[in-house]
């Protein structure tokens, strides 16, 4: 798992797809993220996740403080996220100037069907995703688009609803997608790209890119 920086505040790491952020239950699901770079820097504590299919920039802290810095950085909108997915089928390109179209649908983990999430509008929390196109590709014969992507929330499987709830599932989500979107790529393809927010110590701005390795190609 490659190391993108590492000092003595925090840690941010490249997560491959089908690892874990932190172990599940059982013996079987013990090897994840944090429990690799521990090994190393025993010191080191989560302060956010990735979903395991998803793959891309984690950053983990060196100590209580640096969590309890970088945690309220997340908590309070002051990290900067930027992912990359492929999605099935071509979204109407959004009307805004900027090229950025809007997804605010409220969600609410779905209990019965957990890990899934949903889209509610009576119990859901507020949610907001902001896409815009990059290119249209084809994968397996089916039309596609790549987007970037900026949660502006941080709901559970926030990107992955909101797509799927817009007619455009991620190619390859087990969890989501349906037939030819499901089988068209062999893992999710959603990457965490890029990542920027405040060091904890320094206060210095840091910035970290790491671009998605998935291309119609090898899919």
């Amino acid at each position: 798992m490659p190391v993108l920086h590492l000092d003595d505040a925090l840690i941010v790491v490249d997560k491959p797809a089908g690892l874990l952020a932190v172990p599940g239950r059982g013996a079987d699901k013990a090897d994840c993220v944090a429990a690799r770079v521990q090994r190393h820097a025993p010191d080191t504590l989560v302060v956010h996740r990735l979903d395991m299919d998803t793959s891309g920039l984690m950053v983990l802290a060196r100590g209580a403080a640096a969590q309890r810095a970088l945690s309220l950085a997340f908590a309070e909108r002051r990290v900067h996220k930027t992912y990359v997915a492929v999605v099935a089928g071509v979204p109407l390109p959004p009307g805004a100037p900027d090229g950025w179209g809007d997804v605010r649908l409220p969600l609410i983990v779905d209990w019965p069907r957990r890990p899934r999430s949903k889209v509610d509008f009576r119990h859901g929390k507020p949610s907001h995703t902001r896409w815009r196109i990059l290119s249209l590709e084809r994968w397996g014969g089916l039309q596609a688009t790549r987007l970037e992507l900026q949660p502006l929330t941080g709901r559970s499987h926030q990107l992955r609803v909101h797509l799927a709830a817009l007619g455009h599932p991620i190619l390859g989500d087990p969890l989501y997608a349906d037939g030819a979107a499901r089988h068209a790529a062999p893992r999710l393809l959603l990457h965490a790209a890029e990542l920027a927010l405040t060091h904890p110590v320094s206060g210095q701005p840091c910035r970290w890119v790491c671009p998605a390795a998935f291309s119609a190609a090898s899919g």
